[in-house]
This record gives C-alpha cells, structure tokens and sequence, in this order.
C-alpha cells in the first residue's frame, strides 16, 4: 500500500514549562510503505493529525500541497502537526475507512480527535496555522486569552 507519513517529532525537555516550547528539537521522520499504517488514536493528546488524500501521488494538487507544507514545516511543527497521507484508494486502509475522502482532500485533527478541517482543494500553511491557533487546545498551549 502506498502511503506515506511524515511525522514532525518535537522533542521537549520539560513539556510543562512555557520556555521549554522555545527550545523544542524539531526533526522529520518519514515512514514509507512497509511500515504498518498509523493509528489515529495513537495520536490522541499527542499531536494534531492532518491527513492527506488523493487518487495518486501524481496528483498536482498532492505535489502542491506537499511543497506548502514542506516549506512551513517549521510552523507545523511548533503546532504539532503529523503529517499522514494516502494515495491508494484501491487499498481502503483505516484512514479512508474513518476519514471516508473523496478524491483529493485534506483532514485536519485536533489532539483531542474532532476533526477541525475538511478541505478539497490544498491549502495554504498560513490557513491552517490560523485554524490550529484558534482552537481552545492551542489556546491553552500558548496561554492566550484571545479568541
């Protein structure tokens, strides 16, 4: 099956200091096909899942959106993000199962697994950085009081 995940590790020394945030260790890992597919429940108060769909990995609006993200992985990371992709409709895996995608299309899931974002089309780091800062969990991660 081909899919593949990349995952935006933030590794931090003391999780419950505000100052700790500000000397997170940011790595990517990517996982290829073999490994088995993640578990969304997994993620669960751990990160904020955003899965990516498509038909192929040929699709252009994959490449697109894979590029934006590739270039704000900097931004996604400080909002811990994991980043999951599907590209094999024939497969039916359990993200197509739980997230039922039609085509191209994007999920985004907050720590607490409700999904905040459904989106058709790609979208942009800046538009999704927006939507994770105003969710009452990233609220309270970064102690704002505004709404």
């Amino acid at each position: 099956m081909p899919f593949f995940v990349f995952i935006i590790v933030l590794a931090l020394g003391a999780a419950a200091q505000p100052s700790a945030a500000q000397d997170a260790v940011r790595t990517v890992v990517t996982v290829e096909a073999d490994a088995p597919e993640p578990d969304l429940d997994a993620l669960l108060w751990i990160a904020r899942p955003l899965v990516i769909f498509a038909d192929s990995p040929d699709d252009p609006r994959f490449g697109e959106q894979m590029q934006m993200l590739d270039a704000g992985a900097t931004d996604m990371a400080d909002r811990s993000v994991v980043v999951l992709t599907d590209t094999d409709p024939a497969a039916n895996g359990p993200l197509r199962q739980a997230l039922r995608p039609r085509g191209f299309g994007l999920v985004l899931i907050d720590t607490d697994g409700t999904i905040v974002q459904r989106r058709p089309a790609p979208t942009s780091v800046r538009d999704l950085a927006g939507a994770i800062d105003r969710l009452p969990s990233r609220r309270q991660e970064t102690g704002s009081m505004r709404r």
